[in-house]
């Protein structure tokens, strides 16, 4: 059986009882590396599941998946994934390839910064795409994620922004050289995402993020207890705000639709930079009627 296993979002113990039982049942355990992080050190899992991980990479992912893959026809195998394990689509073609394989294959779900998110206070269903933001550079500043805050903008749905994670990358000079050296993990930040959202509405001129007539909300560690981190505001707000404040990576953003309701904002303003800015913005911009 080839088992893909939800861990959660926080620490070792977030994993399910059946995710763990599985876990104890299988010869080898792979921990995917790349498209989220734990909040813990991987000897603290291995302790706690009683299991030796091996790391799997990007290209170990991608590329090798025979050898995560092998023997799975007549042993138990896991892939250990942050979050739920269809929160990235590479998880998707690995189990492709399994069924392909005829290997039988189970997935354990668990939470994700998809369902999540709703710590902040917004409902879920108001929510309409998901966008991702990569890191700048001088030379590249893709900005097709702004037509999907724009549709989802125009429908007045709240837009969850998911921040690049660099994990694993090398340097183009690395990398045109073939050398295997690479570059330090990279966490995109807050302040960083909020002043590429608003280089891109200067480009843009389409005025769906005004800065001062934007309300977001800014999450780090989200599911992490006391590490978690809400901060609410206009974009300007958030970019003025000082970096310290919005705690340890991950970070993650929400874009606030203008069909928010009365109480999603109420929730959220115990948790704004001020108050008084964003009760306003939400009657002014938004439209929505609060009790004074």
């Amino acid at each position: 059986m080839f088992y893909v296993i939800g861990l959660g979002l926080c620490d070792e113990k977030d994993i399910t009882v059946r995710g763990l039982e599985a876990v104890k049942s299988c010869s080898r355990v792979y921990l995917e590396a790349y498209t989220s992080i734990l909040m813990v050190q991987k000897e603290r899992l291995e302790e706690f599941y009683g299991k030796e991980l091996i790391l799997a990479d990007r290209d170990m992912v991608e590329t090798e998946s025979d050898e995560i893959l092998r023997n799975a026809d007549t042993e138990n195998i896991a892939l250990l994934v942050v979050g739920d394990p269809f929160g990235a689509t590479t998880h998707s073609d690995i189990i492709l390839r399994a069924r392909s394989a005829k290997i039988p294959v189970r997935v354990i779900h668990n939470a994700s910064i998809m369902n999540a998110i709703g710590a902040c206070g917004l409902q879920l269903y108001n929510f309409g795409q998901t966008v991702s933001l990569v890191f700048f550079t001088e030379t590249w500043k893709p900005d097709s994620f702004y037509d999907r805050v724009k549709e989802n903008a125009d429908l007045g749905m709240h837009t969850l922004v998911l921040l690049d994670i660099k994990v694993k990358e090398q340097s183009e000079e690395n990398l045109a050289r073939g050398r295997k050296i690479y570059e330090p993990p990279r966490y995109m930040s807050i302040p960083t995402a909020v002043s590429q959202l608003i280089e891109i509405e200067e480009m843009r001129k389409q005025d769906i993020l005004i800065p001062e007539k934007t309300l977001a909300i800014a999450m780090s560690r989200v599911g992490g207890g006391d590490e978690e981190r809400i901060v609410c505001g206009t974009l300007a707000e958030l970019a003025a705000h000082p970096a310290e404040a919005f705690g340890e990576p991950l970070h993650s953003l929400v874009i606030v639709g203008r069909r928010v309701h009365h109480l999603e904002i109420e929730y959220g303003e115990s948790y704004a930079i001020n108050r008084e800015s964003w009760r306003n913005v939400a009657q002014s911009v938004y439209g929505c009627s609060l009790d004074s």
